[in-house]
């Protein structure tokens, strides 16, 4: 499945190139970084980016996303580099992805198809294959008739489109009964693990939830001790990881959960909501952010959106901004007021914006350096040690 939809990466490294719009309501500078990210993303799945193309329309044209010029040009680029993949910003319609593969004659494929991919591939648990397949079964089920372009093709058209439309009723069913048997399959995973979530009723728990790639993995190991994958790609991680985890003689348990992204695919919501419980059921939440990256607010509010939508918004959060070795502006700013300078690092800075603006505990920290790593475990104790006294 996850080769029929996207890469293998025993092959050659395939060349993508890369295609977005601008609307009215993305602005150019927003369609770019998205685009940065798609990048990213192509990298991760094991293509080389060779070109971007940006249009700007009122909205993406409901046949080909693209205009019919913008269309031609890529055409002539794909033809003219033996381009393998391109790859579209946003997801695509059955009948775009059709239209696509007749004019461009490659693979085509839309951030979803992307991304779902790339779960494909990073799963390691039982869970979490049945989820992506899941994912990309119900992705794939409206999708079928692309398949079957082929028969148009042939000569003699009259017989044709009988076989064919059999044929693709017969998927159809095989897709629907996999569908059913993944569901059921995930409902007696999903039950084992409440079993095991309620064996640990007696610890606190605490959750690292974020964007992708922000190093909660990275700060799992360093707190638990303990050697959980941590890479420098998108959805490293995408299985719930549990640890213990002992500061000044208090236990607790720390979970590693997937990172979100922007334009998640909605099948892997969907399909992700079992392994989403470990949020729903912490008590403590630690929103991990790179403080780094030239977009981190916006990913806060990604991630933000995220937990309203799984209604755990209501729990205790400490913001962590992570990373701060990597910051690129200066940490300290002059500021003339009045003939009077002044000197203010650019983090304390920071941190004021942040606590005046979520009213809630605020770290800086790089975890890969270990920087103010006791200050974070001091904050977690302050908010563990109350729960500890409820619960006797």
């Amino acid at each position: 499945m996850a080769q029929q939809l996207g890469f293998d990466t025993k092959k050659k490294q395939e060349k993508a190139i890369l295609v977005g719009v601008i609307t009215q309501n993305q602005k150019q500078e927003k369609a770019e970084e998205y685009l940065e990210e798609l990048a990213f993303l192509t990298l991760t799945a094991g293509a080389r980016v060779v070109k971007r193309f940006l249009q700007r329309l009122t909205h993406p044209d409901r046949k080909t996303y693209i205009g019919s010029g913008k269309l031609e040009e890529v055409g002539e680029f794909v033809r003219a580099q033996e381009i393998d993949i391109v790859i579209f910003d946003d997801e695509l319609s059955p009948s775009q992805l059709r239209n696509l593969e007749m004019a461009l004659k490659c693979k085509i494929l839309d951030r979803s198809n992307l991304i779902l991919d790339i779960f494909a591939t990073r799963a390691r648990t039982a869970q979490a294959k049945y989820q992506v397949e899941l994912a990309q079964s119900q992705y794939l089920l409206p999708r079928l008739t692309r398949m079957w372009t082929h028969l148009s093709k042939q000569k003699g058209g009259i017989g044709m489109k009988g076989p064919g439309e059999t044929e693709i009723e017969t998927d159809r069913r095989i897709l629907r009964d996999n569908i059913s048997k993944l569901k059921q399959r995930l409902t007696d995973i999903d039950k084992q693990s409440v079993t095991r979530r309620k064996n640990r009723d007696d610890k606190a728990r605490v959750a690292l939830v974020g964007y992708t790639n922000v190093g909660k993995s990275t700060l799992l190991n360093l707190l638990s001790k303990s050697e959980v994958l941590a890479e420098d790609k998108l959805f490293a991680t995408l299985d719930s990881t549990v640890r213990k985890v002992v500061i000044g003689d208090v236990p607790f348990l720390l979970t590693d959960t997937v990172g979100f992204i922007r334009k998640l695919p909605h099948q892997l919501i969907e399909c992700f909501k079992s392994t989403l419980d470990e949020i729903r059921e912490a008590d403590i939440l630690l929103h991990i952010v790179d403080v780094s990256h030239p977009n981190f607010e916006e990913q806060i509010d990604v991630v933000n959106r995220t937990l309203l939508e799984l209604k755990v918004n209501d729990k205790p959060i400490i913001l962590v901004f992570n990373k701060i070795d990597q910051l690129q502006e200066p940490l300290v700013q002059h500021i003339d007021d009045d003939d009077i300078q002044e000197e203010i690092p650019y983090i304390q800075r920071l941190k004021n914006t942040w606590i005046a603006k979520e009213n809630a505990p605020v770290i800086f920290i790089s975890a890969s350096n270990k920087t103010n790593i006791d200050e974070l475990k001091q904050m977690l104790l302050e908010k563990i040690k109350p729960l500890m006294k409820a619960a006797y």
